[in-house]
């Protein structure tokens, strides 16, 4: 009797097992930072779960987090299905956990990242790269990416640059950039050159003679400046140093099944037509659309490169973990 009773134990727990497995897979759980109040209620992301919840036919549920490396947690054992990150904090997740993306949110023009590349005066005799040694640099603050982060890891990783001190220490790019340029404009937050247009003023301003931002810089910084000069007073620099992410969802495939992805990514989508999904995209997620796409498509020009960065996995660690 007591090993017939001890079978059918084992087995209601079995099957109450599959059936709480069953349930999870109709539940859409959503990491996300999340607080008491709100002031603008447009902002309260309860708003973005219940209209995936209707969009899906599932149950949503947000899963509060207060860090990126939370969000990266919560991702790795199966406490959430999705889970908005930054550019760094996804490289993290992906190269470190494997985890992937599958949506990202879209910039002002309609695209899920911008071109980093080098700026320089139209009569200067740089012509390449290369020639950027000893000159004097504009870049728009420590640890940014268009500014530093990919430039620096494109020429460290093509030989252009030679990494000076530890190569596991984040402080050993500061003495990389002071050694391989001649004077390095790295500004603070609030300092006349800090930014895309104060790096792109400081090239102008002759206190360097290149700036490094993006493809757009011109159009982006120098409308209504009157320390722009012409258009064709300026040109860029070739090739360009790779494609910066915007903020992409990321999912665990281990934990998180296909179908459930596809309802996921179907639903996120209809943000960008359904209504009241402009309000949502807005309010919420501070974007005037969401795209589809994949991990290497959106992440791998932009891991290629601070990939190279002396102690950026450690920085990045650390980062997120406050």
């Amino acid at each position: 009797m007591l090993i017939a009773f001890l079978g059918t134990l084992i087995l209601s727990s079995s099957m109450a097992g599959c059936l709480e497995s069953e349930e999870d897979e109709k539940v859409i759980r959503i990491a996300f930072k999340t607080q008491d109040d709100y002031d603008n209620p447009s902002a309260n992301p309860q708003i973005l779960a219940d209209f995936i919840a209707a969009q899906s036919g599932y149950a949503v549920e947000l899963y509060p987090i207060n860090s990126d490396i939370a969000a990266i947690e919560a991702l790795r054992f199966g406490h959430a299905d999705i889970a908005f990150l930054d550019g760094g904090a996804a490289w993290i997740a992906w190269q470190q956990h494997g985890l992937d993306a599958i949506l990202a949110d879209q910039k002002s023009d309609g695209t899920t990242s911008y071109t980093a590349q080098a700026w320089v005066l139209a009569d200067s005799d740089i012509q390449s790269l290369e020639d950027l040694e000893g000159k004097d640099s504009c870049h728009t603050g420590w640890l940014k990416s268009a500014g530093m982060l990919m430039p620096m890891g494109y020429m460290i990783n093509n030989g252009i640059v030679d990494i000076s001190g530890d190569a596991d220490d984040i402080s050993s790019l500061r003495t990389t950039i002071e050694e391989h340029f001649g004077n390095a404009s790295i500004p603070e937050k609030g300092d006349l050159y800090y930014s895309y247009s104060g790096a792109f003023r400081c090239m102008t301003e002759g206190v360097g003679d290149v700036a490094f931002g993006k493809t757009t810089s011109y159009e982006d910084h120098c409308e209504g400046n009157d320390w722009c000069l012409e258009r064709d007073q300026y040109r860029p620099l070739e090739p360009v140093f790779g494609q910066v992410p915007s903020h992409p969802i990321m999912v665990n495939m281990e934990t998180t099944s296909q179908e459930k992805v596809d309802v996921i990514v179907e639903a996120f989508l209809a943000l960008n037509t359904a209504e009241g999904g402009s309000e949502i995209l807005d309010g919420v997620l501070n974007a005037p659309g969401i795209s589809e796409v994949t991990t290497e498509g959106h992440l791998g020009s932009y891991s290629e490169a601070i990939g190279a960065i002396p102690g950026i996995a450690a920085y990045f660690d650390e980062k997120y973990d406050e």
